[in-house]
């Protein structure tokens, strides 16, 4: 039995689908904001607060490893309802809250670890949601594209000695925005300038301490239509290192918009 702990987004709905095709037994622990696995009878809902409900419903169940996919909305600590393993824990996750988000997962995995309950890599058994080396579309990227490219690996390079953000649009050689706390979407939003038509890059690449297992960067058709509309003409990804949904769907309108899908990755920068 695999425990399925799932947030919000579409990457857990692909996992399950999957799971489900293998007919592996399976339980979820339904995290996300709108309880969107409750139809399904191998379904719990919990709040995040509550430890000891999750760790004795996994151990019930048999369930001796893990799977976390989806997005979790970091909660407001004081407002948690606690149960008992929930006030033993909650003083090591804020204390590890402090060094931020990356930082509070490898603190949950280390929980479950003491708790005897193994986390295995989100991708486990969807590898085909991850771009390898190569680049998807009919479009490749120019000389100008290349610059914008390398420009923006470095600056993440050297945001990387800090565990800071994983996501950088550049245009023209000059950065135009970095992800923060507010994700991709707001990134993109930033980036937006009706000047431009398939001009720049976004490239994201998972942090330094980032723990690939239960972490990834993740894009899918929502993040291509928004590079459209912020005027960018492509999306780089580190491969291998990476969640891409929908991707015969992202691959279309990428082609149909003159757009290119790379994923490929040198230590310092981008070789073509």
């Amino acid at each position: 039995m695999i425990g399925l702990i799932f947030g919000d987004t579409d990457f857990p709905k692909e996992i399950l689908r999957k799971i489900k095709q293998k007919n592996f037994k399976y339980l979820i622990i339904d995290l996300s904001k709108n309880k969107s696995f409750k139809q399904d009878k191998n379904s719990k809902s919990f709040s995040i607060g509550q430890f000891g409900k999750i760790i004795n419903t996994l151990k019930e169940n048999k369930c001796k490893k893990v799977l976390f996919a989806g997005k979790v909305k970091k909660p407001e600590f004081s407002k948690l309802r606690l149960d008992f393993k929930g006030v033993y824990y909650m003083p090591r996750i804020i204390k590890s809250s402090r060094l931020g988000d990356a930082a509070i997962l490898k603190e949950i995995i280390s929980i479950f670890k003491k708790e005897k309950i193994t986390t295995i890599n989100s991708l486990t058994y969807n590898p085909d949601l991850t771009l390898k080396k190569g680049i998807y579309t009919k479009i490749k990227p120019n000389s100008l594209d290349k610059a914008d490219i390398n420009k923006a690996i470095s600056i993440l390079n050297n945001l990387n000695k800090y565990n800071y953000s994983q996501g950088a649009v550049v245009r023209n050689k000059k950065l135009v925005a970095i992800e923060g706390k507010g994700g991709t979407q707001k990134l993109l939003k930033k980036s937006k300038n009706k000047k431009f038509k398939n001009k720049g890059v976004l490239v994201k690449f998972p942090k330094k301490k980032q723990d690939l297992r239960i972490d990834l960067p993740t894009v899918g058709f929502k993040t291509l239509k928004q590079c459209k509309l912020a005027g960018l003409k492509g999306i780089v990804l580190k491969n291998n290192q990476n969640i891409f949904l929908e991707k015969k769907k992202c691959i279309n309108f990428a082609n149909k918009n003159k757009m290119f899908i790379l994923s490929k990755w040198k230590k310092r920068s981008y070789h073509f």
